[in-house]
C-alpha cells in the first residue's frame, strides 16, 4: 500500500492537479489544472459541493453564477467541483433551471483525490462536503470554509474574503479588520496600535 497524501493546511502549496471539466460556455469537455504550475496565473475559488441532482447545491451554484462577473473582474476563476463525472455535470446544468446562468467550469474530482487532500472527502458515500477554498496565483491555500450538508454558503462573503486576501497580498504588512470591504480602513499591526485599534480605525 502506498503512502497516503498529506492533508493540506492553510498556507500550504497545492500540488499540481489536473481534473476533467465541463465548460458550460462552450458546452465542451476538457481539463483544468489547479496548482502552482497552472498556466493561468489567477486566483482560484474552488467550490466543492456534495453531488449533482441534489437540493441545496443548485442554490449555491446559482448564487456563485450571479457573482461570477464580479469574481472575474478581480482576476479570479470560480471552479465548481464534485465527485460526479463531467457527463453528469452537463446533464444537470441542462435539466436544472436554477443553473441556467452557470458559466464557470465544472470540474470532476471523480476519484476524490483533491477532496482527500483538502480533508473533505466522505469515505462512506464517495462525496465531498461543502468546501470553499481560495487559492492564490502561486497555488497557496489562503482560505477555506467547510460546512455540513444541509446549509448553503454565501457567494458574496466568499468574494469579500477574496478581495481582502488580494489586498493584503498587494500591501504586505497590512491587515483587514472584520467585515472589511474595498475602500474601508485597514490596519498596520505594530506596538503603536496595541490597545488602540479603535483609534486606528477611526
Amino acid at each position: 500500500m502506498g503512502e497516503e497524501s498529506p492533508v493540506l493546511k492553510l498556507g500550504d502549496v497545492l500540488p499540481d492537479v489536473t481534473l476533467a471539466a465541463y465548460f458550460p460556455e462552450t458546452k465542451t469537455e476538457g481539463t483544468i489544472r489547479i496548482g502552482p504550475s497552472a498556466t493561468d496565473k489567477r486566483w482560484a475559488v474552488l467550490v466543492f459541493y456534495p453531488a449533482d441532482f441534489t437540493f441545496v447545491c443548485p442554490t449555491e451554484l446559482a448564487d456563485f453564477a450571479e457573482h461570477y462577473e464580479a469574481f472575474k473582474s478581480v482576476g479570479a476563476e470560480v471552479i465548481g467541483v464534485s465527485t460526479d463525472t463531467v457527463y453528469t455535470h452537463k446533464a444537470w446544468l441542462e435539466a436544472e433551471k436554477l443553473l441556467s446562468n452557470v458559466r464557470f467550469p465544472m470540474a470532476a474530482d471523480h476519484n476524490g483525490h483533491l477532496a482527500r487532500l483538502l480533508n473533505i472527502y466522505n469515505e462512506a458515500d464517495g462525496t465531498a462536503m461543502r468546501g470553499t477554498f481560495i487559492v492564490d496565483p502561486e497555488g497557496i491555500l489562503r482560505a477555506q470554509e467547510v460546512t455540513w450538508y444541509d446549509v448553503g454558503r454565501n457567494a458574496s462573503e466568499t468574494l469579500r474574503l477574496l478581495e481582502a486576501f488580494q489586498y493584503v497580498r498587494e500591501h504586505p504588512g497590512m491587515a483587514c479588520p472584520a467585515g472589511w470591504t474595498r475602500g474601508k480602513k485597514t490596519l498596520k499591526p505594530g506596538m503603536d496600535i496595541v490597545g488602540k485599534v479603535h483609534e486606528a480605525l477611526s
